[in-house]
């Protein structure tokens, strides 16, 4: 037995803990910081070499240092400012509680209406809100509004409600319910949400909600007040959407030469959404202004580009399932590479894209389902057009969703072969090429496999296949694995 293989009782020395001079550290992920076999949680995370982890960063910091300056030179300070106009969600709003309720004669309330809604003869029988304020200026003022029996919003005691507030108005004139309050069970919610997270996920599901609040503040605190006051809104999804898609990737599934990988698909995929999107809204002459929000925004703010905030959502839109689709893929060929150390590039990416069509299948059912739940009174006109389905569908407001979800979806079905493909060069480039072929090491072993015993003994951590001479020619031993670490 070669004696640089084996230690004084005839064990193999655990080669993975000592680097060779000028080489990398075999057992760590030094882009993740954390020692072998451990990761973030995914099991054994194989080691990268240095050399690699220059060629990643030399493509990742660059990108990262734009984003970091497109947030700079495009930060908003805040959405600018404007006179209320009282229509949707830019009316004056106070908050409210029903006090008492009172059935009273709609006759005598003289809110009778001519017929019911299922076109008999309406009932009679009305009930009286009285209503406090209980913020603003005016907390403690009563009013009162008569509520028909047809009505759909039905009121209970103690209820509390969102209350319209007119200053223009009359004094018996300026309060009318709007809406009913619903901070308390959409906290409840959130909070049942965020712990189930946790207890399931344990620390990485921690991670998930940083990161899910880091995504709500790039949101809300850069993405839209920067359209808001008139940048370019493809411009600010881009550089916002990026920033997102760092923070995100990163927090949850560590800085590691594997989220490095899924960084780069995603990055791919959302430029191909961007320039397809661009290009079929132009095509089908799409104005994005379709719906009350957005011609009220636009009252409100004529310089902004509607165009450009109909794109600016599809990439947004988009970038969740990318992440999760992009991730799964890298994880995969990882694995898939951990599991058959001798596996070359072309035989990783076949393997991995089996695992993506099933993905693939899945996840683009998901967004087509998610975004036909959204428009779901969209979809409502099919059922009801008398003019012909082609017809309904050529129009502006159906064709909007329709090229959302198709470019969103060719989005994410070419993320999948691109991504695998990144990862199955990536992973075979640093360990082994095409099967170790021609270099002394059957199977391209070299790197700690955490755990796996060789045939009649007990599994040493850490120990490399090479050190064990696993599946390697007799008198290459550790001899290969030195050469491999030099």
């Amino acid at each position: 037995m070669d004696s640089s293989s084996a230690g004084p009782h005839g064990h193999p020395h655990d080669h993975g803990h000592e680097p060779a001079p000028g080489g990398p550290e075999l057992t760590h992920d030094h882009g993740g910081g954390h020692s072998h076999a451990h990761g973030h949680g995914h099991g054994p995370v194989p080691p990268v070499s240095r050399h690699l982890r220059k060629v990643i960063a030399a493509v990742l910091v660059p990108f990262a240092a734009a984003v970091l300056v497109g947030l700079v030179v495009l930060w908003p300070g805040g959405a600018p400012g404007h006179a209320r106009t009282g229509v949707g969600f830019d009316q004056q709003t106070r908050k409210g509680t029903v006090v008492a309720l009172t059935d009273v004669s709609c006759r005598a309330a003289n809110a009778l209406p001519d017929q019911s809604s299922a076109g008999g003869p309406a009932s009679d029988a009305c009930q009286k809100a009285t209503i406090e304020v209980t913020s603003g200026p005016d907390k403690g003022t009563r009013f009162t509004e008569i509520v028909q029996p047809d009505q759909t919003r039905r009121y209970t005691k103690g209820e509390g409600v969102v209350l319209m507030y007119a200053p223009a108005a009359e004094p018996g004139q300026r309060y009318s319910v709007t809406d009913a309050q619903r901070g308390v069970p959409l906290a409840l919610l959130a909070g049942i949400f965020a712990l189930a997270v946790i207890v399931v996920g344990r620390l990485r599901g921690l991670m998930a909600l940083v990161a899910l609040a880091v995504s709500f503040a790039v949101l809300t605190l850069f993405i839209l007040p920067a359209i808001l006051r008139g940048d370019n809104p493809l411009l600010v999804a881009v550089v916002g959407g990026s920033a997102i898609m760092l923070a995100a990737l990163y927090m949850c599934h560590g800085v590691n030469a594997r989220t490095s990988v899924a960084v780069l698909g995603t990055l791919c995929s959302l430029f191909l959404i961007g320039a397809l999107g661009s290009g079929f809204i132009g095509w089908s002459r799409l104005t994005g202004n379709t719906s009350d929000e957005t011609g009220v925004i636009h009252t409100l703010y004529p310089h902004i580009e509607i165009k450009g905030v109909l794109l600016a959502g599809i990439i947004i839109g988009s970038l969740g399932v990318l992440d999760d689709v992009t991730v799964t893929q890298v994880a995969a060929v990882w694995e898939l590479k951990d599991a058959d150390p001798g596996a070359g590039w072309r035989k990783l990416y076949g393997a991995g894209m089996r695992i993506g069509r099933d993905h693939i299948a899945s996840v683009v059912n998901t967004l087509v389902m998610a975004y036909a739940g959204a428009a779901l009174p969209l979809l409502l006109l099919f059922s009801i057009a008398r003019s012909g389905v082609v017809q309904v569908a050529g129009s502006e407001l159906v064709a909007e969703e329709i090229v959302r979800t198709l470019v969103g979806s060719i989005g994410l079905v070419a993320s999948v072969p691109l991504t695998t493909a990144l990862a199955a060069l990536v992973v075979s480039a640093d360990r082994g090429g095409d099967g170790g072929g021609g270099r002394g090491e059957a199977g391209g072993a070299g790197y700690a496999t955490a755990g796996r015993p060789p045939a009649g003994g007990a599994a040493v951590p850490g120990q490399s296949a090479g050190g064990r001479g696993a599946g390697l020619p007799r008198g290459s031993g550790g001899g290969s694995h030195r050469r491999r670490a030099k």
